[in-house]
């Protein structure tokens, strides 16, 4: 099909081999990117992200202040052993946070608090193939808003169920991430709907890296809180900014920019004629099998949770890592634990609008762009981790390149994790809750991995922590580099009636 008006298609989208050095769109208007609805819609969905995330990491700080103690009590035959020197005045980092009188604290142990820190995935990994496909099918805005709302609903009630008990706070804690499981395929599918091929890479960066910023808010603020006001207040805050925003978020989004009440007729034109058929529902039917025998989508799978499993290593063992290593206080830890996430934001947003404009200028193509990006989003980080292994006791060394391993990784963002979109725009909210949901896996499974190499605490056990991480990425950039591509794959192109091969073979065989 033609695109229409003389307008960018996906579905007539060049190929990686084409020579043509003009823009990818031509004799076309692109109206104004600044306070236009696209841009609106990305900054709100990057408010919401943010939200959510600072939900999901708030109770790793809070627990701090929640229980009597956070230390690890050595068994019986054993002794902790300090690897690093400890600092001066030492005897006071290793308290908790003064609370108010009256907040009340908990004696739970290490095993029920890493049961209560992982109650979260359990219902994070269930809610997100199905919020995809159904985000797909009806649009993402009302899944993305529910998510939302429902899990800050949820986490106003966690004084509530830490006072009745651990069960309660677990199974609090798994319908929060039922609910948050919905969001992030459902902001894909919206994007499918909303994003013209040349600014999916920044409008996706801009919105998905609220969860760095999220979670670069929540660590400080949330230790900041539980001291001020007590840890209770910051489940009440938190819950109810997310009340708030999802409030806002039903009051001004639409699905669909043909039926936003207040977009430019010029910018509907231009973001309905560049998507073309590939701008629409999939429907209720989806190619499965051709989805499972897909290389490409294997590639995004297999790469992403390899990524994952370096990004969830250290977001538990920062904190552990400078704690009992490096024995940084608490106050300091949690502000320098954001840090990494902080220059993940910048780094990964910058990457976004980088990475359209070498697409727009063809300087490479999108199966160029994605793989460079994904390259230096999983090599350099490799590298800076092996760079922490051998920092030593250096407080400085060791910030600079956890920061710095954030950094680099997260120009991944331009690549391989909005990868779904170029080769599956329709079903793009669908395949990245099937690639979440693999993505999560090393969230389980990477914690369990770093406590086993760690039960000493000695250097030498962290070493093997950061090399295994490196390894996994180093792997996963070779992978995604022989297999992965930007082009749309055969099973999901529609044609003028928005049927893919797919749909046409089963009425095929119905017939």
């Amino acid at each position: 099909m033609a695109p229409p008006n003389g307008s960018y298609s996906i579905n007539t989208a060049p190929s990686d081999e084409s020579e043509d050095n003009e823009p990818l769109i031509q004799d076309v208007t692109i109206p104004p990117r600044c306070c236009s609805a696209r841009f609106n819609l990305a900054i709100l969905m990057f408010f919401g992200i943010a939200v959510v995330y600072g939900l999901r990491v708030n109770l790793s700080v809070a627990m701090v202040a929640m229980v009597n103690t956070s230390e690890p009590v050595p068994g019986p035959n054993r002794s902790v052993v300090h690897t690093c020197p400890l600092p001066s005045g030492s005897e006071n980092t290793s308290r908790t946070f003064e609370q108010p009188d009256g907040t009340p604290q908990y004696p739970w142990d290490a095993e029920t608090q890493g049961w209560l820190l992982g109650a979260f995935f359990f219902g994070y990994l269930c809610t997100q193939i199905p919020g995809g496909y159904l985000a797909g099918q009806y649009g993402g805005s009302v899944f993305l808003g529910l998510g939302v709302l429902g899990t800050a609903a949820l986490t106003i009630l966690t004084p509530l169920a830490a006072k009745w008990g651990p069960a309660w706070l677990f199974a609090l804690r798994a319908l929060e991430g039922l609910g948050e499981g919905v969001t992030f395929p459902a902001m894909m599918s919206m994007w499918a709907r909303w994003a013209p091929p040349l600014e999916r890479s920044r409008l996706i960066s801009l919105s998905g890296n609220g969860a760095n910023f999220g979670a670069f808010l929540a660590m400080p603020l949330t230790g900041y809180i539980c001291q001020a006001l007590g840890w209770p207040a910051v489940f009440y805050l938190c819950g109810g900014a997310g009340c708030l925003w999802a409030v806002l978020w039903f009051l001004l989004v639409s699905d669909d920019p043909r039926t936003h009440r207040r977009i430019s007729k010029e910018e509907r034109d231009y973001i309905v004629n560049s998507l073309g058929q590939q701008g629409s529902g999939h429907g209720w039917s989806v190619p499965l099998l051709s989805m499972v025998t897909s290389v490409p989508l294997w590639a995004i799978i297999i790469t992403q949770m390899c990524s994952n499993w370096s990004f969830y290593t250290q977001l538990t063992s920062l904190p552990t890592y400078m704690n009992n290593m490096l024995h940084f206080d608490l106050k300091s830890n949690g502000f320098l634990s954001a840090l990494p996430y902080l220059a993940a934001w910048v780094c990964s947003t910058s990457t976004g609008f980088l990475a359209d404009h070498l697409i727009e200028r063809k300087v490479f193509s999108v199966t160029t762009v994605r793989k460079l990006f994904t390259l230096t989003g999983m090599l350099f980080p490799a590298s800076f981790l092996l760079a922490v292994a051998y920092s030593g006791c250096s407080h400085a060394l060791t910030i600079i390149f956890f920061t710095l391993t954030s950094a680099t990784g997260g120009t991944s963002g331009a690549g391989v994790f909005m990868n779904q979109i170029d080769i599956a725009p329709r079903y793009a909210g669908f395949l990245l809750g099937i690639t979440n949901t693999f993505g999560t896996i090393p969230g389980v499974i990477a914690p369990i991995v770093t406590g086993y190499f760690t039960e000493d605490h000695t250097m030498d056990g962290w070493r093997k922590v950061f090399w295994v991480s490196a390894g996994v990425n180093v792997a996963a950039a070779i992978f995604y580099t022989l297999f992965g591509t930007g082009e749309v794959q055969p099973w999901a192109i529609a044609d003028e009636e928005g049927d893919t091969d797919e749909d046409k073979r089963t009425r095929s065989v119905s017939a």
